[in-house]
This record gives structure tokens, C-alpha cells and sequence, in this order.
């Protein structure tokens, strides 16, 4: 169910954010954090050739299939890191950031890094708003009463009656429809873009491809790649989906400063280190998304500030655990849905 809150606004003439974004800089919380990535980068390759080797080892039995479960949860470490690149949080430099996003995205992933960066960055500049985020724009799944009202056809409408359900269902396709959407963005990109980004992502196809049918047979190797791209998007999507689902959607007319647009829209998920790693960092996104390119382990230093601030300008900090997360997000699904099951 959509929250509709009446938030406190700003005196004209004043900003609530510069406050909290001094003190962010102040404590130094907006510094690169080289070694932690180069750690991270240098353990996630190196437990990515192990994952691939023990599928070398254990490629005469079917049991090889339980190591989609370590290949998912590596990939969607690699998808982490993309994003941060993306958001400029490993190097100074822009021109090294790009690069690693293409590695990361494009050629060990064979997800876009062009076609993310641009649906990424649109979604933060207007989080949660219909006309504007393409994460809350009408697909196979709406997110407000009005698209829902205007679905047509009957399979679509059942889809809409029943999303809450088959949300998780769906997220089984959401790794393959990473990579047909970077294909189909290509279209849209420049000559030098186009053959750099399709070269890493035919690169990324016939290595992936050629790895799993070298070390199985091909019944072993299909199954395998299935279900570790069925896998990967369950978790990626289970880390993005108590983000923003049910949090307040801004329409047209409304005007919120950057504080409040990137506050009441967002939702923070309680945890610890074990969180931390499962989301990629993502369960600080009310951090996140005041400050983007705070590398990820700075964020929960920062969560204190930033509560303390919303708590002194009086505007609700939304923070909740996993699991209630997930049941906020799915409520609000389902309520979307309400009139086409009546």
C-alpha cells in the first residue's frame, strides 16, 4: 500500500540538506575507499575462477547444479560493484570508473553499463515518480491504480490481479532480461559506444557460453546456465526490491527539495554485516540516494547523521527489516491491483 505522508517543507530561502551534506564532508565520509575495493574486486575474481574450477571438478555428476547458488551469489557481487563504479564511488577518476563498469557490467556479466547507467541515473534524479523513474514505469508489473486501470487484454490483467504473487516467480527471467535489454539499447547508442559495449557483450556471451560447454556435457552446461542466470536475478532483484515499493510516489505539481525527494521515497532495511553483504550496501538507500557517490562502506557511518537530521527537521526516516520490507513492498503490489479483482 503507497504511503501518502504530508511532508514538512523547507522555508523559502532555506535548505535542509546543506547541513547534513557539511557534516557528511566533514567526517570525511565522502573520501575514496581504494583498498576496501581492491579487496573486494581481488576476492570476488578470485572465488569466481574457484566457483568455475570446482565446476570443472564436479562436472561429471548432476550435483555440479548446487554450484549455481555460489555463481549467482558471486555475480550479484560483481553487479554490486558495477553499480558502484557507476556511481563513481571506487576512483577519482571518471575514465576509471567507466572502465570498470564496462569489465564488471558488459564483459563479465553481459549486462550493459550504458544502458544501466542511463536507466540508473534517471531513476535517482526522480526516485519513485511515474512519469519520470523507469523503475515505477508500466511493464509486465504497474505500481499504481491508474496503470493498473489501464491495462488491456486478459492475460495482462491477470498478471496485474496476481503480481503480488508472482513477483518473486518473475524475478527467474530478471538475469536474462538484463542482458536482452543491454542488447536492445545498443540501438540507441553512438557508432564508438555501439561497438565497444556490443564487442564486451559478445565477448561476455562466448566466453560464458564456451566455459560452461568446455567443462559439461550439454544437458549439464544448459542447465547450469540456467539456473544460475534464474538465480542471479532473484537475488539481484531481492536486493532492489524493498527499496522504494510502497514508499511515497510524487506526481506532477509536486515540488520536494533534494532531501525530501530522496528521503520519503526510500526505505532502509535494518541488519548487520550479513545484510550489508546480501544487499551490496543497498539496505542504506535513504544514504545512498542523499549522497550517491559515498562508497558503499561509508554508508553506515552515515546512516546516524542522516537519521539525526531527519529526526531535527522533523521528516519521517522509513527503516524497517528484511522481511517486513518485503511484506510492505508485496502489500503495496497487491493493493495496486485491488480493482481489476473486484
Amino acid at each position: 500500500m503507497t504511503v501518502t505522508l504530508d511532508a514538512p517543507r523547507s522555508r523559502p530561502g532555506t535548505s535542509d540538506f546543506g547541513p547534513l551534506a557539511r557534516r557528511v564532508r566533514e567526517a570525511g565520509l565522502l573520501e575514496r575507499r581504494r583498498g576496501y575495493y581492491v579487496r573486494a574486486l581481488g576476492l570476488n575474481l578470485a572465488a569466481t575462477a574457484g566457483a568455475w574450477a570446482a565446476v570443472a571438478w564436479a562436472g561429471g555428476s548432476w550435483w555440479v547444479l548446487l554450484l549455481a547458488v555460489p555463481l549467482a551469489l558471486l555475480s550479484g557481487r560483481m553487479a554490486f560493484l558495477g553499480h558502484d563504479a557507476g556511481h563513481r564511488q571506487i576512483a577519482a577518476s571518471h575514465r576509471v570508473n567507466r572502465w570498470l563498469g564496462l569489465v564488471l557490467g558488459n564483459l563479465m556479466l553481459g549486462m550493459g553499463y550504458g544502458w544501466w547507467n542511463d536507466k540508473h541515473n534517471r531513476h535517482h534524479a526522480n526516485p519513485n515518480h511515474v512519469d519520470k523513474d523507469p523503475d515505477v514505469g508500466e511493464g509486465v508489473l504497474v505500481w499504481t491504480r491508474e496503470q493498473a486501470a489501464g491495462r488491456d487484454g486478459r492475460v495482462a490483467r491477470w498478471i496485474t490481479r496476481h503480481q503480488a504473487r508472482l513477483f518473486f516467480p518473475l524475478l527467474l527471467l530478471e538475469g536474462l532480461n538484463l542482458k536482452v535489454g543491454s542488447a536492445l539499447h545498443l540501438r540507441s547508442r553512438s557508432g564508438r559506444e555501439k561497438a565497444l559495449e556490443g564487442a564486451l557483450l559478445a565477448l561476455h556471451v562466448a566466453g560464458y557460453l564456451g566455459l560452461a560447454f568446455v567443462l559439461l556435457s550439454p544437458g549439464k552446461a544448459v542447465a547450469l546456465v540456467l539456473l544460475h542466470q534464474a538465480l542471479f536475478g532473484v537475488h539481484l532483484g531481492s536486493a532492489f526490491a524493498p527499496n522504494h515499493k510502497g514508499m511515497e510516489m510524487p506526481g506532477e505539481g509536486v515540488r520536494w527539495d533534494h532531501l525530501r525527494r530522496q528521503v520519503l521515497t526510500s526505505r532502509n532495511v535494518r541488519g548487520g554485516v550479513v545484510t550489508d553483504w546480501l544487499l551490496g550496501g543497498l539496505n542504506y538507500q535513504i544514504e545512498h540516494h542523499l549522497f550517491p557517490s559515498v562508497p558503499r562502506p561509508n554508508l553506515r557511518k552515515v546512516q546516524p547523521l542522516v537519521r539525526e537530521h531527519c529526526a531535527r527537521v522533523g521528516l519521517p526516516y522509513a527503516e524497517t527489516g528484511l522481511v517486513e520490507s518485503y511484506r510492505q513492498a508485496l502489500g503495496h503490489m497487491h493493493d495496486v491491483g485491488a480493482e481489476l479483482r473486484s
